[in-house]
């Protein structure tokens, strides 16, 4: 196969009309905003500093602090209250355990949360409510259920939503992406994507917690026991890993590689119709101590999975780039990967590509988007529905590998047709407490 590959991050639409998909770094300019856009409440002015409040600051938490560039953090919270002060120090920012108390303020813009996956959905509706902006960490929500609420809270209060699908903001990605939805490899018959493992049930044995760690507060929705190698993200193995708390890698990993697919093949607002699975049926590993990730994963990448879009594209979990896919068409193949794009034969992503084949972007990276978005009101490159479309896809390879069984998905109702056990698997039990509101 030949491979003619580019790596690139952000940067405007111009540029986009004048480099080929073979071209080198830009760094953009901000965009300029009118001064007469003026601030009112839940709305900075165009000259305002957005003020900041972060919830959840662990591994992925701490470092989207960084990305606040101009703007003020105001606020911190996690519950690990060692660490948010130790964060909001840092910043001069103040620290909170609850992050009910952080939403109570009112010099807060929006919030930027990047909490465990079945915490995110009632923190985003929670931040709605309050009339806080929103930049949320992928994937999304933990099921499709939480989703659907988190687009009806973000559209009723009608917030700026940002999911951290940041690949829509890398420069090659979205040339790739637009090549295959201007027909590059032609008619699109089959796309190869990443084998994600699914996760499975949690059986580690309970541990004293650590003080300042509000264990209560960290399971919220779920009742666990504490344990180190839960608590954290990635470990042996890890709640990421767990069925309870997270999607597994078909969410973690998954959530950046089927974003990819669904942008290029113009399925923002839709999904596959048909899912299914081949080969032996999924086993769940039983590990009450801990292990490397990799003793759990290598039995929940079986069985292998299938979807269908309308239109009778296949798309097959098999052997794909972890960030993108393999879209295999008439003329032959565009690959799209985190910063990557090649094809075969290489000419088919040599020539740049049309004004009108390009998406509308200001070309101002991820946060930067978000920040600009904040002030003219515009939806953001990977808005709420976006990312809640982009989970979904995630949702229905586990759903299906847990059943062991073809499903018919219907992307506009969002109901499985005809199957009641899966509908059921659309969400998830919540602890009293911590339920989904009936209304946003």
């Amino acid at each position: 196969m030949s491979h003619k590959q580019v790596s690139a991050r952000g940067t405007t639409r111009r540029t986009f009309l004048r480099r080929s998909a073979a071209a080198s770094v830009v760094v953009a300019a901000p965009m300029f905003i009118p001064s007469h856009v003026l601030g009112k409440p839940g709305q900075p002015g165009a000259n305002d500093r957005i003020g900041l409040g972060y919830i959840g600051v662990g591994r992925q938490g701490s470092g989207l602090i960084a990305g606040h560039g101009d703007n003020a953090v105001i606020a911190i919270a996690d519950v690990n209250l060692p660490r948010a002060r130790q964060r909001a120090e840092k910043y001069g920012a103040e620290a909170y355990q609850d992050y009910r108390k952080l939403l109570e303020r009112k010099d807060i813009d929006a919030i930027v949360t990047a909490t465990n996956d079945h915490w995110r959905a009632l923190v985003c509706i929670h931040a709605a409510q309050a009339g806080k902006d929103v930049y949320a960490e992928k994937p999304m929500t933990l099921t499709i259920a939480e989703g659907r609420k988190v687009v009806e809270a973000v559209r009723k209060y009608q917030r700026v939503f940002q999911t951290g699908s940041q690949q829509r903001s890398i420069q090659t990605n979205i040339i790739g992406c637009a090549m295959v939805r201007a027909g590059r490899a032609g008619k699109i018959k089959k796309v190869i994507a990443k084998n994600y493992p699914s996760p499975w049930p949690c059986h580690l044995p309970a541990q004293p917690v650590p003080d300042g760690i509000d264990w209560e507060m960290w399971c919220g929705p779920v009742s666990a026991a504490y344990n180190a190698d839960l608590y954290a993200p990635r470990s042996k193995p890890g709640w990421i890993s767990f069925q309870e708390f997270s999607g597994g890698e078909m969410t973690g990993w998954g959530s950046h590689g089927f974003d990819m697919i669904q942008w290029a093949l113009g399925m923002d607002d839709s999904g596959p119709v048909k899912v299914w699975t081949e080969g032996e049926p999924f086993k769940a590993p039983i590990l009450k101590e801990p292990h490397a990730r990799g003793a759990g994963e290598s039995q929940t990448i079986h069985p292998k999975v299938f979807m269908e879009y309308a239109g009778g594209i296949v798309m097959e979990l098999a052997n794909g780039p972890d960030g993108g896919g393999l879209f295999h068409g008439e003329k032959g193949m565009i690959g799209i990967d985190r910063g990557k794009l090649w094809s075969d034969p290489k000419e088919l992503v040599a020539e740049p590509l049309k004004p009108q084949e390009l998406p509308e972007h200001p070309g101002s990276g991820h946060f930067g988007n978000f920040y600009e978005c904040i002030k003219t009101r515009k939806r953001c490159i990977a808005d709420v529905e976006t990312g809640h479309r982009s989970a979904t896809v995630c949702h229905l390879g586990n759903i299906a590998r847990w059943l062991g069984r073809e499903l018919k998905w219907d992307p506009k109702a969002e109901r499985f047709i005809g199957d009641d056990e899966a509908n059921k698997m659309l969400d998830r039990p919540h602890r009293k407490g911590y339920e989904l509101p009936d209304k946003v």
